[in-house]
Order: structure tokens, then C-alpha cells, then sequence
């Protein structure tokens, strides 16, 4: 099933929060607090209703003020420590809340670095971003103050119960008949919603996903002038969304009204059997205003419940979408016996029978073998699709065969951690990726301990040196979001120094010079001559004029080697490589020199 097709089916989990909430230990002694607070609230609130009773009996009716005073101190007393335990309670709830929504971010934030590439394969970033934000937050404040009100009114219930009861149990019987169709009413109601409310969690992760291609898309949907065509494709989306936040909005309007005319019927039943019994003289006007009081009362709380219910089934969506995520396994794991290099990788790399496919598509790799010597710098060429990103994936280990062995230095590297072994790569991207901070903390990202002379000796030796000197500050130049304020070629040069810094084992170049211009590319390759001596290296190029110098040229071809040697050695066979590079760089007049 595809993400976006992803609809939850459930109704109430338990099972589901009690994953969650796994999440709240840590606030365990504030959870307890807050629920006593709350407790303490309800109790407190179910009082005031009796003491207008005894106002009335005691003091109004028969017009007496004996003991007036003490009576008035006592609920101003009452009222205060109301106030205070609100006050507390708020100040409980909000650590509870940003807490959780801090821990929940981080688990989500850290298992992100664990999953392996094929995750970020098929999940939007927008998908992602929802989850780490809009999720998270809603599960925080649907934890804590959902703890607070469902706590306050079960105790205010179940107190205002006990109250009408004492007071007289057989109006206390026909006030509460109400009852039972409320729970029917808010049982048939909570399972609409939770339907369309998680018609509208998904419908959101659609539109954040589109604003994330649209921001990052923007330069090409100038270009093509896609404009309006993406404008008719979001209004579609943002439509659907709108349809099912609004059946989900008419259910909840429905809801709430039904809860008050209920309320409204219990107050009717209290003095309608109450006012013949204050005229028989069975029951105290005291007791029929407290009666009235608590029948009002009564339903405050019940519909907080009802807006918590409300808000626990669109929470249940989010907590099902954040869990999704923090408890997603990588598809790539360390064996339980797995271990780091000892000391650093010499580079010998084996391909044996191995076997590779994306998922359930067609196979890209088919009993591939390669053997790489250490030191060796082995060029792959090739058609859009032949496997030559997909050799480095492996090697790399974001992927791993799925028939066949990769040995390095005669070692299955599956029996090495995924740190250990990707710690001792060097990977310069096609298209670089800096991060926002300085030029200096982007080449340091290769190496966190190194010093500031050895950031410097790096860059000196990709030839980077001389272009981060003329910035504005030097090695201390922000390089905004993405690299936003270099060039193309100094990115690239920047990266080259990272990976540099990191003395890697193994060195993987993916298309290093196909986005700069020809001096920088040639800087370039004099850099790479240098850092790729003595280790062995992988190089991804369209621009053949970059692999000139590798030791070995393979050409591929539906996943398998068609063509290996030297530059020298494939131009005299004539064959694949000799028609691309002659296509590539010289006219027909030194194509039949060539040939001559």
C-alpha cells in the first residue's frame, strides 16, 4: 500500500495509547500531581452548589444572619483555593505538554537517522514534516489537558451524583435518567468523527507534501510554466480537504447541541418533579436550587468529555501517523555480532553473485561480479538505468544485495557495524548538500573533533582555500540554507574538503563535475587526483573527460560489465566506450583521424 492510500481503520486503541504513552514516563510524578490537583478541582466545584443550599435554607428563607460571616469566609476561603489549584494546574499541564511534544520530535528526529535509504525513497518530506510538527504537537496537548479535563470532570460528576443522591434520592433518580442516551448519543457520534477526522489527517499530509515540492520545485515550475497547472492539481487536494473538514465539522456541531438539549431535559425533569415537592413541603427550596445548580453543573462537565473524546479520536489519528514513523525498523540492521574495522579499511572490494532490485521492480544487478584492488580508482560508465548509482548504493551499504555477498578486505561487510563501516567512507554528491552555518562548520561536518589548521590544510588541498579567503569572512562565512550564497563549483569544492577531512578508506565520487563550469571542474580533478591516491575509489561520470586517469573503466549495461580497462586500452577496442567518448568529444573530422 502506498503512503497516500494509508488509511487507519481502527476505532478506540488502547492498545495504541498505551504505546504512546511510554512517552509520558518521564512525567509520571507530574501526571500524578496534576491528576490529584484536578481531582481536588472537581470536588471543589461540586461544593459551591451545596452551599448555595444551605444560603438559602439557612440564612434566606427564615431571614437570619447568626453565623453569616464564618459561612462567608468559608466559601471565600473556598474560592481561593480554587483559583490557586487552577493556577498550579496550569503550570503542570504546560510542562507536561511541551515536554511530551519535545520527547515525541526527538524520538521521531532520531529514528529518521537510523532508517535506511529506502524509507526517504517512497516518504515525502512533507509526510515526514507533518508528523514532527502538527502531530506531535496535538498528541502533546491532547495528553496533558486532556488528562486535566477528563479528570476534573469525572470527579465533578461522580461528586454532583453523590450530592443529588444525599439530597434526595428519588429526584436524584429521575434527574440522572438523562443519562443513558447521552452515552448511546456520544458513542454513535465519536465513531463519525473518528472516521473524518482521519479522512482530514490524510488529505493534510497530501497538501503539506505539496507545498514541499512546490517550494522546492519553484525554479522548474517557472521554467515549464506549470503555474496554473499546479495551482488546478492543489485546489483539487485542498478541496477534498475542505469537504471532509466539513463533514467532520457538522458532526461535532451536531454533537454539542444534542449534549445541551439533554442537559436542558435534566434541568426540566429536577423541577418539574422538584417544584410539587417544595409545595408539599417534602423538599427545601435550598434543596430544589441546588437540585437546578447541580443539573447545570452536570452537564458542563459532560461536554468537556465529549470535546475530549472528541479531540482523543483526532489524536488517535495523530498518534497513529507519529507511531508510523518512531517505530518504523530499518530495512538495513546491524548483525548481532557485528563489529567495527579494526583500525582502517586497506579497500579490497568483492562483488560476489550479487543481486539487486528496488522493491518488487525489475533487477538491476544479476550475479554482478568485481573484484577492486586497494588503491585501485574504478571508473563506471553507462547508460541512465545500467546500475552505476545503484554499485555505489550497495557499496555504501545504504542498500544491501539482495542475493550475493560484498567483501571488503575478504570480510562479508555485513559482519561490520553500518557506523563503523560508513565511517570510513568519503561520498561527494552530484549535487552538494551543505547545511546552514558557516563554511568552516560545513567542512568540519566531515570530522567534528578536527582542528581549525586542519579544516584549513583540507580545504588548501581541494584548492578551496583561495575562494573561502575572498568571501566576506573567510572561513567564517555563512553559507545560508543549502549552500544558498556559493556557487555551484564552491559547494562542490566545499563538500570535496569535507570528505577530505574524514579521510576516508574508500572514496565515492557520483558525478562531481557535472554541474560546474570547466576551470572549476579542472581544479576539481586536480583535487581528486590527490585525495584519491592510495585509496581505492568509485567514480560515477557522464563527463568522460574526469575518468581519463582511473586505473579501470567499466562499462555497463543492463547491470552487467560489458566493457574494462584503461581509457587507452577500451579506445583501441573500438567498441561501447570508444563510440560514447567519440560522440561526446570530437566532430566527425577527428572521429575518422581516430579511427585512421
Amino acid at each position: 500500500m502506498k503512503w497516500e492510500d494509508q488509511l487507519y481503520k481502527k476505532k478506540f486503541d488502547l492498545g495504541l495509547w498505551k504505546r504512546l504513552l511510554k512517552y509520558a514516563k518521564p512525567y509520571r510524578g507530574r501526571f500524578v500531581l496534576l491528576a490529584a490537583i484536578m481531582m481536588t478541582v472537581g470536588s471543589v466545584d461540586a461544593i459551591f452548589p451545596y452551599m448555595t443550599k444551605i444560603a438559602v435554607d439557612e440564612f434566606m428563607t427564615p431571614r437570619k444572619s447568626v453565623g453569616l460571616g464564618g459561612f462567608a469566609l468559608f466559601y471565600a476561603t473556598a474560592a481561593f483555593v480554587q483559583a490557586f489549584l487552577v493556577w498550579f494546574m496550569i503550570r503542570i499541564g504546560g510542562q507536561i505538554d511541551q515536554g511530551l511534544v519535545h520527547d515525541l520530535r526527538e524520538a521521531g528526529f532520531a529514528r529518521l537517522q537510523k532508517l535506511s535509504f529506502s524509507y526517504y525513497d517512497k516518504t515525502p518530506g512533507g509526510w515526514i514534516l507533518a508528523r514532527l510538527t502538527s502531530d506531535a504537537n496535538r498528541l502533546g496537548e491532547t495528553i496533558s489537558w486532556g488528562l486535566v479535563d477528563i479528570t476534573w470532570g469525572a470527579s465533578l460528576m461522580t461528586a454532583i451524583m453523590v450530592f443529588l443522591l444525599v439530597l434526595d434520592w428519588r429526584l436524584g433518580l429521575v434527574t440522572l435518567v438523562v443519562v443513558p442516551p447521552l452515552v448511546a448519543v456520544s458513542l454513535y457520534f465519536q465513531r463519525k468523527l473518528v472516521i473524518w477526522y482521519r479522512h482530514v489527517k490524510k488529505l493534510g499530509s497530501e497538501l503539506s507534501a505539496s507545498f514541499s515540492e512546490g517550494i522546492q520545485g519553484a525554479r522548474s515550475t517557472k521554467v515549464l510554466v506549470r503555474e496554473e497547472g499546479n495551482n488546478a492539481e492543489f485546489q483539487e487536494k485542498s478541496g477534498r480537504m475542505r469537504e471532509a473538514s466539513v463533514k467532520a465539522a457538522f458532526f461535532s456541531a451536531v454533537y454539542l447541541p444534542l449534549v445541551l438539549i439533554l442537559g436542558s431535559l435534566g434541568t426540566a425533569l429536577a423541577l418539574s418533579y422538584g417544584t410539587p415537592m417544595v409545595a408539599l413541603g417534602t423538599l427545601t427550596v435550598g434543596t430544589l436550587v441546588a437540585f437546578v445548580s447541580y443539573t447545570v453543573q452536570f452537564f458542563e462537565p459532560v461536554r468537556e468529555l465529549a470535546r475530549v473524546m472528541s479531540e482523543l479520536q483526532q489524536a488517535q489519528t495523530s498518534a497513529e501517523r507519529l507511531l508510523a514513523l518512531v517505530e518504523t525498523q530499518p530495512e538495513i540492521v546491524d548483525a548481532p555480532h557485528a563489529r567495527n574495522p579494526e583500525g582502517k579499511l586497506m579497500g579490497r572490494v568483492e562483488f560476489r553473485g550479487v543481486g539487486f532490485s528496488y522493491g518488487e521492480g525489475e533487477p538491476v544487478l544479476q550475479n554482478f561480479e568485481l573484484t577492486v584492488e586497494p588503491g585501485q580508482s574504478v571508473a563506471l560508465v553507462g547508460e541512465t538505468g545500467s546500475g552505476k548509482s545503484t554499485i555505489v548504493n550497495l557499496l555504501c551499504r545504504f542498500y544491501e544485495p539482495t542475493q550475493g555477498s560484498l567483501f571488503i578486505d575478504g570480510v562479508d561487510y555485513r559482519l561490520y557495524t553500518q557506523r563503523g563501516l560508513q565511517s570510513q567512507l568519503g561520498y561527494v554528491l552530484q549535487t552538494p548538500q551543505l547545511f546552514q552555518g558557516t563554511v568552516r562548520d560545513n567542512i568540519r561536518y566531515g570530522r567534528l573533533q578536527a582542528s581549525d589548521l586542519e579544516i584549513e590544510a583540507a580545504a588548501r588541498q581541494v584548492h578551496a582555500e583561495e575562494f573561502v579567503l575572498a568571501l566576506e569572512n573567510g572561513y567564517e562565512t555563512s553559507v545560508g540554507e543549502g549552500g544558498s550564497r556559493l556557487s555551484t563549483g564552491q559547494k562542490q569544492l566545499i563538500s570535496l574538503a569535507r570528505a577530505v577531512l574524514a579521510d576516508p578508506a574508500l572514496f565515492i565520487l557520483d558525478e562531481a563535475t557535472s554541474s560546474v563550469d570547466t576551470e572549476t571542474e579542472r581544479l576539481i580533478q586536480d583535487a581528486v587526483e590527490k585525495v584519491l591516491a592510495g585509496r581505492t575509489s568509485f567514480l560515477i561520470a557522464h563527463r568522460l573527460s574526469t575518468i581519463l586517469r582511473a586505473d579501470r573503466i567499466l562499462f555497463l549495461e543492463k547491470g552487467r560489465v560489458v566493457e574494462d580497462g584503461t581509457h587507452s586500452q577500451l579506445m583501441k577496442r573500438r567498441g561501447r566506450y570508444f563510440d560514447l567518448y567519440t560522440a561526446q568529444f570530437l566532430d566527425e573530422g577527428e572521429r575518422r583521424l581516430v579511427e585512421a
